[in-house]
C-alpha cells in the first residue's frame, strides 16, 4: 500500500510551468502557494496567488512562464525548527506559509497556518519501547517501571504520548515488559487520553527493536518508534515527512554532540610535528532514540529473537535499503539516570507542561 501523500506534495512544480497551471493548482489544492524546484528537488522559490495577480497586472497572460512571478528569497526554516519559532516567525512576517528545507536547499516539507493551530490527524502508528528496567534510576525505578517515573507530577510515558497526540497521533502501541500491568493499569486502552492504546506483552526483554516481530499485523504505513525514556520536542510529523520524502526503509534521530578536548592537541607525521590544535571540539551524531520505519523494514527483523535498532539499520544497510539520519534540534533528554531526571524536572516544569485533552 502506498504512503499517503501530503498536500504541499501536490503544490509542487518545475519553472517550465505556465501561470494557467499555477492559477490551476492554487484554486485545486486552496493552500494559496506554489513551490518551484529544480530536477533534484531544490527550492528555486514559491509562487502565491498575490504573486500571480501582479504579474497579470503587469501585463502577462495566463500562457506565460511563471519564471517572471517567482519569488526566489522566501522565508524558509530547517527541518528541526520549534513549532513555537515557526508560528512566531508566521506572525511576525505575515505569512501562512513556511517552506522547509535541508542543508542541500532542498524542498522537504511546508508549514502552514491552519495545520500549526489544528494538526493534521494522523493515522500513522508510534510504537513506544515501554519494557525496561531502569536500573541506573533506582531507587525511583525500585517499586515502579521506568516510563512511570514521573516528570513534572505526570508519568515521563504520559509526556510523550500528550506531545504525539497534539500532532496528530492518536494509535499507540506500548511495548512492555517489567512491570508492565503498571502500565496496562494507568493507561488501559487510551480512550480516557483520547487515543487507542494496545500492548506488545514480552515475555523476555527484546532490545530497543526485538518487540516489533510481536505485532500482530504489519502496519501498512510508515510507523514512528521511541523509547520511553525520551523526553523531547521533536516534531514528529516533520520527522515522519523527512522519512517519506527520502524514501526510507529506517529513519534515526540524530543528536549533535560537541566534546571538547581538554588539551592542546600536537599534530604529527612521524616524529615531525606538522601542526597544533588547541583544545579542539569534536563534533559527532549520536542515536536519539526516536526512528521512523517503513513497512518492509520488519522483514528483516528477526522473530521473537532480541535485536536492537542499530543492529537493525545494519541489516537494511547490508540489504542496500536506504537509511537516512534526522537532525534533531529541538530539547531532548536521554532520562538514564538522577541527574538526568533532576534536568527533566527542571525543564518541563519552567516549560510549564500541562496535559491537553
Amino acid at each position: 500500500m502506498s504512503e499517503p501523500l501530503h498536500i504541499w506534495r501536490e503544490a509542487v512544480t518545475s519553472a517550465s510551468s505556465t501561470i494557467k497551471e499555477i492559477v490551476s493548482n492554487l484554486n485545486r489544492l486552496g493552500i494559496r502557494i506554489v513551490l518551484v524546484v529544480t530536477e533534484n528537488q531544490e527550492l528555486i522559490g514559491t509562487i502565491s496567488d498575490g504573486d500571480v495577480r501582479r504579474g497579470l497586472l503587469r501585463g502577462l497572460t495566463i500562457d506565460s512562464p511563471v519564471t517572471s512571478v517567482i519569488n526566489r528569497d522566501p522565508l524558509v526554516v530547517s527541518p528541526g525548527l520549534e513549532r513555537d519559532v515557526v508560528m512566531e516567525l508566521m506572525r511576525i512576517n505575515k505569512i501562512q506559509q513556511i517552506p522547509v528545507v535541508d542543508q542541500a536547499n532542498q524542498l522537504v516539507g511546508l508549514h502552514l497556518w491552519d495545520e500549526m493551530i489544528t494538526p493534521v490527524s494522523r493515522p500513522n502508528l508510534m510504537v513506544i519501547m515501554a519494557g525496561g528496567k531502569g536500573t541506573r534510576l533506582l531507587p525511583y525505578t525500585e517499586n515502579c517501571p521506568k516510563p512511570m517515573v514521573r516528570i513534572s507530577g505526570k508519568p515521563m510515558l504520559e509526556h510523550i504520548i500528550a506531545r504525539a497526540k497534539l500532532e496528530g497521533f492518536k494509535q499507540f502501541v506500548l511495548a512492555i515488559h517489567h512491570l508492565g500491568e503498571m502500565i496496562e493499569d494507568y493507561f488501559g486502552d487510551g480512550a480516557r487520553f483520547g487515543v487507542n492504546i494496545e500492548y506488545l506483552r514480552e515475555r523476555t526483554p527484546m532490545g530497543t527493536a526485538g518487540a516489533l516481530s510481536l505485532l500482530q499485523s504489519k502496519p501498512k504505513s510508515s510507523f514512528i518508534v521511541t523509547n520511553a525514556d525520551v523526553i523531547t520536542d521533536i516534531n514528529y510529523g516533520d520527522f515522519l515527512d523527512f522519512h517519506l520524502h527520502h524514501r526510507a526503509s529506517a529513519s534515526m534521530a540524530v543528536r549533535v554532540h560537541e566534546w571538547q578536548n581538554p588539551y592542546g592537541v600536537v599534530l604529527t607525521q612521524g616524529a615531525e610535528i606538522v601542526g597544533f590544535e588547541e583544545k579542539p571540539v569534536v563534533c559527532s551524531h549520536v542515536n536519539a532514540g526516536v526512528y521512523v520505519l517503513s513497512p518492509d523494514a520488519l522483514n528483516h527483523l528477526p522473530s521473537d529473537i532480541a535485536c536492537d535498532m542499530p543492529e537493525l539499520f545494519e541489516r537494511l544497510r547490508a540489504k542496500s535499503k536506504t537509511t537516512v539520519a534526522y537532525p534533531l534540534h529541538e530539547l531532548w533528554l536521554d532520562v538514564g539516570n538522577p541527574d538526568d531526571l533532576n534536568k527533566a524536572n527542571l525543564t518541563t516544569s519552567k516549560k510549564n507542561v500541562t496535559w491537553k485533552r
